[in-house]
């Protein structure tokens, strides 16, 4: 899971230099378009994994990451990046609602959430919009979950459905991406395809097949809870990478999301 966020935000703030290039709805559309990519080349699904139940699935999937990767880079142009990662664990604290089973289990919720609404009042006055950004994406980031999460469970093969929602949220959001593409772009083509795959590599490819695995031994209620460890990394990461400090506020909202992780244990996943 560490692994995972040092990956996933090590490519974000890679993604926050082109948005002095490029708008970050088409920066996100990069992140999955690239990673669809890779996976395409590597895997080569059958066109029947397209179709039929398993294709509708997989394109839920692919759409609801798209989505949340869109609304997540649309909330760290606004916004500091741990700030924005401790905001969209809103998401996560649903699906854990939905796992709970214990007094324990609510209270580390509560936690959570508490850190949640500690943050969204530091930063209203800032950034509206960016807080809408940041509650958006952790609504789909629920999405991806229990999706997620019924996919490694099920019969087929997970980096197939992965590949398929991918590829077919990448056609999806073209349109758009035609639309909003900038007239001139001031970075040449080869390095910005370059950048693409990079970013395809570090904030998809690698984060959300180790996500999958991690689905697949702890289930959504532990594996959202084990994802409050993301605001300190994104936090970190934010610092020393973009020079973003954190406000007292924004501190004491991590702090909370972080301590609902310390009342939840394995054996209740």
């Amino acid at each position: 899971m560490i692994i995972s966020g040092l990956s996933l935000y090590a490519g974000a703030a890679v993604a926050v230099g082109l948005f002095d290039v490029l708008p970050p709805l088409i920066v996100a559309w990069f992140r999955i378009s690239a990673a669809a990519l890779i996976l395409l080349a590597v895997l080569r699904p059958s066109p029947r994994s397209f179709i039929g139940r398993s294709g509708a699935q997989a394109a839920v999937y692919g759409i609801a990451t798209m989505g949340m990767n869109m609304s997540f880079y649309e909330a760290i142009a606004r916004l500091p990046l741990g700030t924005v990662v401790a905001l969209e664990f809103l998401g996560p604290v649903v699906v854990a609602a939905l796992g709970s089973r214990s007094i324990r289990d609510w209270v580390a919720l509560g936690l959570a959430a508490a850190g949640v609404l500690v943050i969204s009042g530091a930063v209203w006055s800032t950034s509206a919009s960016g807080l809408f950004f940041a509650l958006l994406a952790g609504g789909l980031w629920a999405v991806y979950i229990l999706i997620g999460t019924r996919i490694v469970g099920g019969v087929g093969k997970p980096m197939e459905s992965m590949t398929v929602g991918f590829s077919i949220a990448a056609v999806v959001a073209l349109p758009a991406i035609w639309l909003l593409w900038p007239t001139s772009v001031d970075l040449p083509a080869p390095q910005l395809f370059g950048l693409a795959m990079g970013l395809g590599v570090l904030s998809a490819l690698i984060p959300y097949s180790l996500d999958q695995v991690v689905m697949r031994m702890a289930g959504s209620s532990y594996f959202a809870l084990l994802q409050a460890l993301l605001p300190v990394t994104a936090a970190l990461l934010g610092a020393v990478v973009l020079g973003q400090w954190l406000t007292g506020p924004e501190l004491l909202g991590i702090v909370l999301v972080v301590a609902a992780v310390g009342l939840r244990r394995p054996s209740s996943a």
